[in-house]
């Protein structure tokens, strides 16, 4: 989590920034056999000192000023990790580290008026006897960023040390070895059952989107936004086309290149 205000020496010291940064004091200061800061959040002497002895240690400062800003050199060497024990990587951080950064599949995560829009058409759906499977709504922006530097950095189209940091992430893209840091990405993907390359920008992370899996058989006799029943035969799926555009007058829009995807705006 990132830090509103500036924390040490003449800093604002707002209680929860300096809980941050005492926390991160501490994975530089544990891995290194130093004795750990009281959690207090109170940016005292021992804080400040531990944020010069960083500065000086990690960051090579000759004059180390004792105050982390909010983007600053400091932050951004501490929330990535900087100077601590090598974070894992690859496939030992996917078992141990991914399962806190889960989608969610509940209609409920996504955002309004799309919410409700998806629950009138998939009460609709239901109601006309078809048969539907959610796979996803919301996608988690961490695991999305994850998924999406795990395929380029295998792939070769971002190099591993320009990998964008996140605070609190703390995962390890680059070995010092393109040959290692690629592989730990495959392993990666491989877990992640990446086919295509991930966005950044998907409207599952903005809530904007759901996977489903739609079948009936027969003639399905379904109501429309507007309560005008139509009749709908084959294809018998989510492919059907006039489907599509019963979705529409929901607010709710295929994205005809990917089978289970529709959205607010059909990207």
């Amino acid at each position: 989590m990132p830090i509103g205000a500036s924390v040490g020496k003449n800093g604002v010291n707002d209680l929860a920034d300096v809980l941050v940064v005492q926390h991160l004091l501490n994975d530089w200061l544990g891995a290194t056999g130093q004795k750990l800061l009281p959690t207090s959040g109170e940016c005292g002497p021992l804080t400040i000192a531990a944020i010069t002895g960083y500065q000086a240690q990690v960051l090579g400062a000759a004059r180390p000023d004792g105050l982390i800003s909010p983007g600053g050199k400091t932050w951004t060497a501490l929330a990535a990790g900087q100077g601590a024990r090598p974070p894992l990587s690859g496939a030992d951080w996917w078992n141990a580290n991914q399962a806190r950064y889960p989608n969610s599949a509940a209609v409920a995560d996504l955002v309004q008026p799309f919410q409700a829009n998806v629950a009138a058409f998939l009460k609709a759906l239901k109601d006309a006897g078809a048969s539907v499977t959610v796979s996803a709504t919301r996608r988690n922006a961490i695991r999305a960023h994850l998924m999406h530097y795990s395929w380029c950095v295998a792939k070769g189209s971002v190099a591993p040390a320009k990998v964008p940091a996140l605070p609190g992430l703390k995962i390890q893209w680059d070995h010092g070895d393109l040959a290692r840091s690629k592989a730990g990405a495959q392993q990666m993907m491989a877990l992640f059952q990446i086919a295509f390359e991930p966005s950044l920008t998907s409207r599952h992370i903005e809530g904007r989107a759901i996977d489903m899996t739609i079948a009936w058989t027969g003639t399905l006799r379904i109501k429309d936004k507007q309560g005008k029943l139509r009749e709908l035969g084959a294809p018998r799926s989510g492919d059907n086309p006039d489907l599509h555009k019963l979705g529409a007058t929901y607010g709710v829009v295929k994205l005809i290149s990917d089978p289970p995807h529709w959205s607010d705006d059909g990207r």
